[in-house]
């Protein structure tokens, strides 16, 4: 099979695709055929050699016992994925060859035209679902999730959101809107026609934020999402949000300092908070926003378009 592979730290430059031994479904496995796997700011940081560093802020938070990170080479990508079940390993009751699947693979392989995952990091696809969106609802979508439990915007309550218009933050202010909060999504001006089409106030980021949010928001601001980074931690302590209302996917340093929380991804709930998510789009209730698909042979231009930033939803890989 073919599938994106790098044998050392570098920029897109380092990223191959090749010719490698097909998985197999050991026990408690199933081979999934990969229709759709999304590409991730993550991805960027593990080839660059960044998640080092981040992994070790992360362990230090979670205490002793903690996973490290380990890297060896050469090494795959991608950890989102959705495709068709092709073998079923030992042990596996829940799902047959031909069922259509979207989840995730901790190994990051799924940018590739077969992977092995774990069953049980595996749900069922709507048949009305994209194959693109399907890929694309594990790693955005549960670090949205994972952010708006940690804040707990309620009825009522006003949350900011930084880099709104992102794959996380396209996904938290929809939540947010779900739960009855006046969101608030600072983006650039070519996204707030959408962010007002889905009952979300969008303000221009830059100079002058604080003062345009709270305007916005009537001088009260509750909880804040930060997707971004920078200094947007900050900006929530400065528009007096208490740290315990606010959340950060990327500032480990303001989680390790006591400024915000840091809920992610992993904090989510697994295959049932996926569930949850995946039930919310077939419901017509969440929208996952596509903003580029590319072949898999086309995975170094993939990434860097992903790594400007500015992309209005997700880039997706399809093998």
């Amino acid at each position: 099979m073919r599938a994106v592979r790098f044998d050392h730290y570098g920029d897109v430059e380092v990223l191959d695709v090749r010719e490698v031994d097909d998985p197999v479904a050991t026990p408690g496995r199933v081979v999934v055929e990969i229709r759709a796997a999304a590409a991730n700011p993550g991805d960027i940081y593990v080839r660059e050699g960044l998640a080092e560093e981040a992994w070790a802020l992360r362990a230090r938070l979670a205490g002793p016992g903690a996973p490290r990170w380990s890297m060896s080479f050469p090494a795959g990508q991608g950890m989102e994925l959705a495709g068709v079940i092709v073998a079923v390993g030992d042990g596996v009751e829940r799902w047959r060859v031909g069922d259509e699947v979207l989840g995730w693979c901790t190994e990051r392989v799924s940018h590739a035209e077969l992977a092995a995952v774990p069953a049980d990091q595996l749900v069922p696809k709507p048949a009305q679902m994209s194959w693109e969106v399907a890929g694309s609802m594990f790693i955005a979508p549960m670090a949205a999730l994972a952010s708006i439990e940690a804040v707990s915007p309620a009825s009522g309550e006003t949350v900011v959101v930084s880099g709104a218009a992102g794959a996380v933050g396209i996904v938290a202010v929809q939540l947010a809107r779900h739960r009855g909060a006046t969101v608030i999504g600072l983006t650039r001006p070519v996204n707030h026609a959408w962010m007002r089409d889905r009952g979300v106030i969008p303000v221009i980021y830059g100079d002058g934020q604080a003062a345009r949010i709270a305007v916005a928001a009537g001088n009260r601001v509750d909880a804040f999402i930060d997707t971004f980074g920078a200094d947007y931690v900050d900006l929530a302590h400065e528009l007096g949000v208490p740290a315990q209302r606010i959340n950060t996917v990327v500032d480990f340093q303001a989680a390790m300092t006591g400024r915000a929380g840091i809920a992610g991804t992993n904090d989510a709930g697994g295959a049932a908070g996926l569930q949850h998510l995946v039930d919310l789009v077939a419901a017509g209730e969440l929208e996952i926003p596509i903003a580029d698909a590319y072949p898999l042979t086309d995975v170094r231009k993939a990434y860097q378009q992903l790594a400007e930033r500015r992309t209005h939803g997700k880039i997706v890989l399809l093998p």
